[in-house]
């Protein structure tokens, strides 16, 4: 482990590595002080223009990118109460008191240092575990990948924000796009309608172009200037005393193992991870009724658990090939369009890869808040532009992107395909990110499921005569079963009282 580690370090060795650490941290800042933009969108945005690089110098920038965006996302929940993230929600709750009591650089002060922490302590939980989850794996067979990726999306679908039917409907959504191309074994092409542009599949950058980013956009004109904003301004952005940090050690501790954990699983995500680390150092403190009123335990907390949970998403997303959160999916999608299959595999065929991922999550972070803390006043800033402006300028990104992605229009055409799907979803409020998740873990699925069926000759009992196949597809059909239940009681608990 340690010589794997000694070389993602080595990594470092090249300027370019150094670069896309500096550029990721600084395109994640500027996506995710935008309220309303995300590291999901920021990463897919990204995707087109690592085209030609090397693999490693443009994973290292887009770790970077999905780090500083999730911190991103505080700096105006500190500032105008508008979180720039889902995660950032809590973050709001006692940065913006905060900022209205004059206190605004000592809550981004704050905010930045304990991010860091939390990516530093949660770093080393994953170099911890992901390597024997990843060699576990290793002694999977066709069977066990069916049932992981089954689990997978199980997982998904039912943690997903609102409706767990809902959830349900756009993973199918994502199913029935995945069947789209030649079929992987017999050649026979699947609902292509003829078109040779369609035999390969649905291209994957352009559908995270026109989910992710051309749906915000819409939104985004359907808004219009409504949503104006002035930030506050910033006094005093370092007079915060180094016993003020030191005293909050335990809750960051804390937080980040929370973090971490809920990271890990499938579908949860930050925005689980801040709830539940705000609602347990709550608890926890000695002054809580603090909580809500501008204390600086409650953002710590926040901030600490929802950056500890990126380095959470990226232990099942490498390990195991299933990603942790929806920007983990998108992830995914970077890795396959440099041609890097996540999986166990990842640490026998590609070391450098994973090892260079953990080094950057390290080395990465004194960047992050060095741009943070040095460029506040920038990034308060941001969220002044007019929506209008942002607009007009993720869809030219997205425009030039899909095209670059094979230097023809047919990527154009699906990301805008996409993206008006994208839009009618959100308008009905069905999430995306069960979409992306079941079109990347579909093919796996359906692979792993005829080539079990293969290799036993049509032997159906190769689902059940395994004791991990079978533990695997019991927790799918638990984690399908239980949002349903769920669900079930609402509505039976609606037509008692009416």
């Amino acid at each position: 482990m340690f010589e794997n580690l000694a070389l993602g370090f080595a990594s470092f060795a090249d300027p370019m590595v150094w670069a896309a650490v500096f550029f990721g941290a600084f395109a994640g800042y500027l996506i995710g002080a935008i309220p309303g933009l995300g590291p999901s969108l920021g990463i897919a945005l990204l995707i087109p223009f690592t085209y030609g690089m090397d693999p490693v110098v443009s994973i290292v920038g887009l770790v970077a990118l999905y780090v500083a965006a999730e911190y991103g996302g505080a700096i105006s929940a500190i500032l105008i109460n508008s979180p720039g993230t889902a995660a950032a929600v809590a973050t709001a709750w006692d940065g913006y008191p905060l900022t209205k009591s004059g206190r605004a650089g000592e809550a981004l002060t704050v905010s930045i240092v304990s991010s860091g922490m939390g990516i530093v302590v949660s770093t080393l939980f994953l170099v911890a575990t992901a390597v024997p989850l990843s060699e576990f794996a290793l002694k999977f067979g066709p069977g066990e990948y069916f049932a992981l990726a089954l689990v997978g999306l199980s997982l998904v679908s039912g943690l997903s924000t609102g409706s767990p039917v809902k959830g349900a409907i756009a993973m199918f959504i994502g199913l029935a796009l995945a069947t789209v191309g030649l079929d992987v074994q017999t050649g026979v092409p699947r609902f292509t309608g003829g078109n040779p542009d369609f035999f390969e599949g649905l291209p994957l950058v352009p559908i995270l172009l026109g989910l992710y980013a051309l749906t915000e956009v819409l939104v985004m004109i359907e808004d219009g200037a409504a949503a104006k904003t002035k930030s506050a301004p910033i006094k005093k952005l370092l007079a915060v005393p180094m016993s003020t940090l030191f005293g909050l050690k335990t809750v960051i501790a804390r937080s980040s193992l929370i973090g971490y954990v809920i990271g890990v699983i499938p579908g949860a995500g930050p925005s689980i991870a801040a709830f539940l680390s705000y609602a347990i150092s709550k608890k926890m403190s000695k002054t809580p009724e603090q909580f809500g009123k501008g204390s600086l335990e409650g953002l710590s907390s926040s901030e600490a658990a929802n950056n500890a949970a990126v380095p959470g998403s990226l232990a099942p997303l490498l390990a195991l090939g299933i990603p942790g959160s929806a920007t983990a999916a998108v992830m995914i999608g970077a890795l396959m369009v440099q041609g890097i299959q996540p999986g166990p595999l990842l640490f026998t065929k590609s070391p450098e890869i994973p090892y260079t991922i953990f080094a950057s999550l390290w080395v990465g972070v004194p960047v992050m808040m060095f741009l943070g803390l040095a460029g506040a006043r920038v990034w308060a800033k941001v969220a002044d532009i007019p929506r209008p402006a942002i607009a007009a300028i993720v869809a030219g990104i997205c425009f030039v992107g899909a095209y670059a992605s094979s230097n023809s229009m047919f990527p154009v055409y699906v990301m805008v395909a996409a993206g008006l799907v994208g839009y009618v979803l959100r308008k009905l409020d069905f999430p995306l990110a069960p979409v992306i998740l079941a079109l990347v873990l579909g093919e796996m699925m359906e692979i792993n499921f005829r080539r079990a069926l293969i290799t036993t000759q049509g032997d159906w009992a190769v689902f059940y005569s395994s004791p991990l196949t079978g533990i695997l597809l019991a927790m799918a059909a638990l984690a399908f079963l239980l949002p349903a239940f769920g669900a079930l009681q609402g509505f039976v608990r609606k037509r008692r009282a009416a």
